[in-house]
């Protein structure tokens, strides 16, 4: 039997039909080169018969070059018509796409229901259908739409759906679990017992409406299939199709089926972040192998075990995937937790005295509503403030705020005066905002003296009420997300006062950004920053 499965990627037609995930011409084809680059095998591009935007995907996708195999998505034809005034037929053959996934009714309540047709002309719909794309040459992978319920209902109508797409010479059958309800020993036992009924290679589709969709495909799998459907990050109606992300690790590192090579399953986490990044869709932590937290270790004994051995808390080394393993810093942490970090950063603190007293600071700031999961950051300032560093490049003498309505609206302005070793900088800034027009003003006020401050900007930007009770008086928690275009930081404050927590968190980011290139210079006078000093 062989041991290679076939990667089947539906992101950017399946994917697309989940709430709030829309996608450009132009994000399509960036979305494709990645997938290409990660070795799946078909890349299912859209409808090209049922939108103008998928036409012209199609179009410009011919000259891609992919290694893939480009598939176009499409029915059968229309009941009692002809294959060869089937629009939507006439769209996949005109495509360009080298393989066609057609789609079918096997339950035959939805033969009756959605379709109104007899269960005969169903089978002949399929045949027809698929007969006449292969006339025409392409690859047909015909998809049995809701057959584990079909079977379920009535085994010999959805085994005959099946025959009609094999005899009229389908190249791949997929059994879709279309309404996600099905469970994994169903799954595995009606693969099995349809195996022995069809000679034509099998494939999985599976949703994830009762959270099986990886598992349902695990077991379809085992019991023979070998083409597994699915999209990056899970996307897909409802609550989503089967996890890419998820599927080929454990394929491939659990259960020694091979799907990518070594090299391309190392690049699975970054193409999970991009597509996310692409489709503007927030991208789970604790999502399995490529999330950031799925390799992140709070507390404190789990942190000292994995510096003994990472096997201890880690079913994988998270390279094989291309993620990093992260030991967090939190009120939870101890020594270990401490050095890991520090380790992490270049940085020596083996006296056990001072991560003592890094534990507590942090215990005591976290306590006042800091939080440093999430804000690695700050956490570093912290960690290079107790071991020494000066990290504050710059000294803050003053800011001031000012918002004035006008005909035009709201206009805020910042006024910002700085300190650089020992000479003042007085800027004045516009925002659409207060927080935005401090961002202006103190990266006017620093730029004639670090230059490169030009290439960092806010990415993200969030406010969280910490205690509710006190209303308008409330203590808010701002994380900020910044990146100079190479990578990603993010930086905490904590005040009563948003524009201040702002203004911390916004600093605290600026000066990651510089430590790297300016870390040797010397500062006139030190100002607090969120670490040892008090705020």
């Amino acid at each position: 039997m062989s041991r290679s499965i076939t990667i089947f990627d539906t992101t950017l037609r399946d994917g697309t039909q989940g709430e709030g995930v829309s996608l450009t011409v132009e994000d399509k084809i960036k979305i494709a080169r990645k997938l290409d680059a990660l070795g799946v095998h078909y890349i299912e591009g859209g409808i090209p018969g049922g939108n103008v935007k998928d036409a012209e995907f199609f179009r410009r996708a011919k000259e891609l070059d992919l290694r893939a195999t480009l598939t176009a998505f499409g029915s059968t034809r229309r009941k009692n018509s002809q294959c060869e005034q089937d629009a939507n037929l006439l769209g996949l053959l005109n495509s360009g796409a080298r393989a066609a996934t057609l789609v079918g009714k096997s339950w035959d309540f939805h033969v009756h229901t959605a379709l109104q047709t007899t269960p005969e002309e169903n089978l002949a719909m399929i045949g027809e259908s698929v007969a006449f794309l292969k006339r025409h040459g392409m690859e047909v992978i015909f998809d049995a739409e809701h057959f584990f319920d079909g079977f379920k209902a009535n085994p010999g109508y959805a085994l005959a759906v099946l025959k009609a797409a094999q005899d009229a010479g389908a190249d791949w059958i997929v059994l879709c679990d279309t309404n996600g309800g099905a469970l994994p020993g169903e799954i595995g036992e009606i693969v099995t017992r349809t195996l022995q009924e069809i000679r034509t290679p099998i494939g999985i589709h599976t949703h994830n409406d009762g959270e099986l969709a990886v598992a349902n495909t695990l077991a379809a799998v085992a019991a023979g299939a070998r083409q597994v459907q699915g999209t990056i990050n899970g996307y897909g109606e409802r609550c989503g199709n089967a996890n890419l992300c998820s599927i080929i690790p454990n394929l491939q590192l659990k259960m020694g089926y091979h799907c990518v090579s070594d090299d391309q399953l190392a690049m699975l986490s970054s193409v999970a972040r991009y597509v996310a990044e692409v489709a503007n869709m927030h991208m789970p932590n604790n999502q399995p192998y490529v999330g950031v937290s799925a390799f992140a270790h709070k507390g404190g004994i789990h942190a000292s075990a994995i510096l003994r051995d990472p096997k201890t808390y880690e079913h994988i080394p998270p390279e094989r995937v291309g993620n990093q393993r992260r030991v967090l810093v939190s009120e939870l942490a101890g020594h270990s937790n401490i050095l890991s970090k520090a380790q992490e950063m270049g940085l020596d603190i083996r006296d056990e005295s001072t991560s003592r007293r890094l534990i507590e600071r942090v215990k005591e700031l976290e306590h006042q509503g800091y939080q440093f999961e999430g804000a690695d950051a700050s956490l570093e300032l912290l960690l290079r403030d107790a071991c020494g560093e000066d990290v504050r490049i710059f000294k803050v003498i003053s800011f001031k705020i000012i918002v004035e309505k006008t005909e035009k609206g709201l206009v805020s302005e910042a006024i910002v005066k700085i300190d650089v070793d020992g000479r003042e900088a007085y800027t004045v800034a516009e925002g659409n905002g207060p927080v935005n027009a401090l961002d202006n003003a103190l990266r006017k006020a620093l730029v004639q003296h670090f230059p490169d401050i030009r290439d960092v900007h806010l990415t993200d930007y969030k406010v969280r009420v910490l205690d509710e009770q006190n209303a308008t008086a409330s203590k808010v928690r701002v994380l900020i997300e910044s990146s100079d275009f190479k990578e990603k930081w993010s930086t905490v404050g904590v005040s009563a006062n948003v524009i201040e927590a702002s203004w911390e968190a916004l600093v605290d980011s600026i000066r990651y950004a510089l430590i790297g290139k300016e870390k040797n210079r010397r500062i006139v006078e030190a100002e607090p920053v969120n670490g040892l000093s008090n705020h």
